[in-house]
């Protein structure tokens, strides 16, 4: 709970939660309000429409009852019967207004004679209209009456008529209802606003899990994750999009601390031995040819350090997109023609062989350079691998919607225990004697980011003494199937 005061009743105010609850609220308000003003006319046109009818059903028994003989009004019904004698003092102690075609009146009530009398010219009026008239009036008192005026005819004579009743029973249970109704909201809306608080609460829980696990979040728990609700909403999808969010992330962090790691691993060798030869140098040289040799190890080694720093650097850019692709139609027979003499002369020394079996073109969109480090390392994998003599095969396949590169050689191949872990940054595969062999271990981790980057794949196929087969698949679009033919017009 909040805390009490003017800042913890502020922080309430401006919580989602609380917004909810008031937008709740006063939707509700509204919709009451309009509920009850709707019911209020409804009761009050039900009420009119009864007063009307009422008023016609008495304007039939005035035509029942009166005659007009000459010209003057008469009251025709059984004395001994009370019904009729009770129908007739109502309609006659009501509100009852009889005058012939002058507008002269011929007999009034008293109550007609309280509310207000109709004038000559209103009567006149009414009967020229030849149809009857509702209007709404009030006494002295401000009690509210319908009238209804109308023509009777006897004969060739038309005489004017007004019958109304009052409107007091009718006002008084519509403001009873109003008044009820409306003492009723208050109460309705305070357990409304209890209902959204509870609502809200329960609504924004994946919300409040969110932000307390935002606060858990370091550079040590990065592996924190929210069990998805699955209530396939928007809420679900928050949770998915911070659980992604959380994963890149980790994802980065990780980078970073591997690439700390990494650093720390490489460089605590080469900067012992320099930091030895230099103090070799300074103990115990004695000629400037002991300095000078010493000075130039050191130099190798710090040469070393640099070519390690520029691959990783080169390699954490690449894995964080800081590396972006000149993507471009690059022919991959072209490019390995190209590069031919470079790796026909770095196996020449151990008598190593190359085959190729390549098609007349294979063309894809990428980067011209990477793709160029991608073979090259492959291809210097394969001969630092192989034995002496040995035969090193280079394959491309043109497949229905990718290239197939395969670089496959005869040496001495991969335990299937160091598979898994060749594409990993420093991993360097063990040879007969426990020792790793030589080298930064940064290769494949080239080729595996450089063929993701393309939108490709690599996979390895290996069996210790029979050799090693990496297979590179890159995609080829339709606008790469356009480029090769637009390529191969130009070549041609």
């Amino acid at each position: 709970m909040p805390s009490s005061g003017r800042g913890g009743w502020r922080a309430v105010t401006r919580s989602l939660r609380f917004r909810l609850t008031v937008s709740y609220v006063v939707l509700f308000m509204v919709a009451l309000v309009a509920i009850g003003l709707g019911f209020r006319g409804l009761l009050s046109s039900a009420s009119r429409r009864q007063v009307e009818q009422t008023l016609e059903e008495e304007f039939g028994e005035v035509k029942g009852f009166l005659r007009l003989e000459r010209g003057k009004p008469v009251w025709f019904f059984d004395r001994q019967d009370p019904d009729e004698a009770v129908i007739v003092a109502r309609l006659r102690n009501g509100v009852f207004v009889l005058a012939d075609s002058t507008g002269s009146i011929l007999e009034a009530s008293s109550l007609s004679r309280q509310i207000g009398l109709q004038s000559r010219a209103e009567i006149v009026r009414v009967l020229a209209a030849n149809r009857p008239i509702l209007r709404l009036l009030r006494d002295p008192e401000g009690e509210e009456y319908v009238l209804r005026e109308g023509i009777l005819v006897d004969g060739q004579a038309h005489y004017f008529v007004a019958l109304g009743l009052s409107l007091a029973d009718s006002n008084r249970l519509i403001g009873q209802f109003t008044k009820a109704y409306f003492l009723l909201v208050p109460l309705g809306l305070v357990l409304i606003g209890w209902a959204g608080w509870w609502f809200a609460g329960r609504a924004l829980a994946p919300v409040v899990g969110i932000a307390n696990a935002a606060r858990e979040i370091s550079s040590s728990n990065l592996t924190l994750r929210l069990a998805p609700p699955g209530s396939n909403d928007e809420l679900e999808n928050l949770v998915a999009t911070f659980n992604g969010m959380m994963e890149r992330l980790e994802q980065s962090f990780n980078q970073v601390r591997q690439f700390s790691t990494d650093v720390s691993h490489e460089l605590r060798t080469p900067l012992t031995v320099i930091r030895g030869h230099l103090e070799v140098a300074l103990m115990t040289a004695k000629t400037p040819e002991q300095y000078q040799d010493s000075i130039h190890t050191a130099l190798q080694d710090v040469e070393r350090i640099s070519h390690i720093v520029r691959a990783l650097l080169q390699l954490s850019q690449a894995e964080s997109g800081q590396l972006a692709l000149q993507k471009q139609p690059v022919d991959l027979v072209a490019l390995i023609d190209e590069l031919r003499e470079q790796y026909v002369m770095t196996g020449e020394d151990r008598g190593i062989r190359f085959e190729l079996n390549l098609p007349e073109m294979a063309v894809v969109e990428g980067d011209r350079v990477q793709l160029e480090r991608l073979i090259t390392n492959l291809v210097t994998n394969a001969i630092k691998y192989s034995h002496e003599g040995g035969l090193i095969s280079i394959s491309i396949a043109l497949l229905e919607h990718d290239v197939e590169l395969v670089v496959e050689d005869r040496g001495r191949g991969i335990a299937p225990t160091d598979i898994p872990h060749i594409f990993d940054r420093f991993y360097r595969v063990r040879s007969h004697d426990s020792s790793p062999e030589k080298g930064l271990g940064l290769g494949l981790s080239f080729v595996a980011w450089i063929a993701k980057a393309h939108g490709g794949s690599i996979r390895v196929e290996s069996a210790v003494g029979q050799g090693s087969r990496f297979i590179v698949s890159l995609p080829v679009p339709e606008e790469g199937l356009e480029s090769s033919n637009e390529l191969r017009d130009s070549k041609a």
